[in-house]
């Protein structure tokens, strides 16, 4: 059981386990692992999808549970992860590999979930002046489009988030590259799942570089349709 969720409000027992999907990070994904608080995740699994440095190895020998996904693509190492999840865990956290996300703030991430006040927790991005402007874009056009589609409150879809197992298996979720984590965003909102925002500080890493507005809108009209 994890108590993040702050005084006076109300606890649920869960079980989470933090998913980072990993690509040629062997330089960030030891210091990474080392600054994840143990106490608010019960299991964190790496997913290797490609790498051709020693990231698995440190990674292992940092205590993650690490799986080789052999097709390389965002989307395809974050659904690995998702089915090596064991059967009791209850929320899954998705974090970057990259070191471009802090996991020093998984206590704002997972709150609204151990409050009960959430089905999915979505990070909107605080971006520095060293960010490319295309990175952003494509991401907050879609959150404007899906903010005016399903009357919610949306700003920006970040890849740093946490979502209840049962309703993340619920979504049938199709994207296997970069579009996942838009794609994950829409289902939920078309789905009417109750959910938090909450705001991160961030810097580039290179799969925020590959999200062209392109391919946010791409994957959000994909999402929509399916």
């Amino acid at each position: 059981m994890h108590d993040s969720a702050g005084p006076g409000l109300k606890v649920i027992p869960v079980k989470a386990t933090l998913i980072i999907p990993a690509l040629n990070e062997a330089n960030a994904i030891g210091c990474l692992l080392r600054r994840v608080p143990r106490e608010l995740v019960d299991e964190v699994i790496v997913v290797d999808y490609g790498s051709t440095d020693a990231t698995s190895s440190i990674a292992a020998s940092a205590g993650a549970r690490v799986i080789n996904e052999p097709r390389r693509g965002y989307g395809a190492a974050c659904w690995a992860g998702v089915t090596a999840l064991r059967p009791d865990t209850d929320i899954a956290v998705f974090l970057d590999g990259a070191g471009s996300q802090h996991p020093e703030e998984l206590p704002q991430v997972l709150a609204p979930l151990v409050a009960d006040r959430a089905d999915l927790v979505l990070g909107a991005r605080q971006f520095g002046g060293d960010h490319p402007l295309h990175a952003a874009l494509g991401t907050r056009l879609v959150a404007a489009f899906v903010a005016w589609r399903y009357r919610v409150t949306l700003s920006d879809i970040g890849p740093y988030r946490a979502i209840r197992v049962p309703l993340l298996k619920r979504l049938g979720m199709r994207d296997r590259a970069l579009g996942w984590p838009v794609e994950m965003v829409v289902k939920a909102a078309a789905a009417g799942a109750p959910s938090q925002k909450f705001r991160y500080r961030t810097h580039p890493g290179r799969a925020a570089a590959r999200r062209s507005p392109a391919r946010c809108l791409a994957a959000c009209a994909l999402a929509t349709r399916s």
